[in-house]
């Protein structure tokens, strides 16, 4: 007899990896070409497990977020509970979605979450730079999301992760 598993494991695999990737160290003129990891990682379960990775789960990976940058605690907390709302709103449509029309709306959230994220650390006093080059990082996750779709969906399907 078969032992199935829920392969929670490799959810949470794939998250540690994303926080990884975004704690290596760049330049400081390539960070903020910096692909947005983690957001990438949710955006993909949220769309592909909506019932096991939501807005609490978004929440969560957040708060670490929060941790392992140093900044306001439940700044990216806010933004990725935002971003899964939205994704778990279209998951049934973003299925259908060729990859580059993917890629555009992994763009689109991405680039609200550089922008919440920025917003709220100029309220705070904590941003030093008002130019819009910290949107790159949107555009970056957005050339990357084709590979990193495909890299995760063949985890979930290879390790039966339901």
């Amino acid at each position: 007899m078969e032992q199935r598993t829920n392969g929670s494991w490799v959810i949470f695999l794939s998250f540690f990896v994303a926080y990884l990737l975004a704690i290596v160290p760049f330049p400081d003129w390539a960070m903020n070409y910096r692909p947005q990891w983690v957001a990438m990682v949710l955006i993909y379960w949220a769309m592909a497990l909506p019932y096991r990775v939501g807005i609490g789960f978004a929440w969560v990976a957040g708060l670490l977020m929060d941790i392992l940058e140093g900044s306001l605690l439940g700044l990216n907390a806010l933004a990725l509970a935002i971003i899964a709302y939205i994704t778990l709103s279209l998951h049934q449509r973003l299925r259908m979605f060729s990859s580059v029309q993917q890629s555009a709306l992994v763009l689109a959230l991405i680039g609200l979450h550089l922008m919440m994220t920025h917003w709220m650390k100029i309220a705070a006093e904590q941003a030093v730079s008002s130019d819009l080059l910290f949107l790159l990082g949107a555009l970056s996750s957005a050339f990357v999301w084709p590979w990193m779709f495909v890299l995760l969906r063949q985890m979930r399907r290879g390790f039966s992760v339901r």
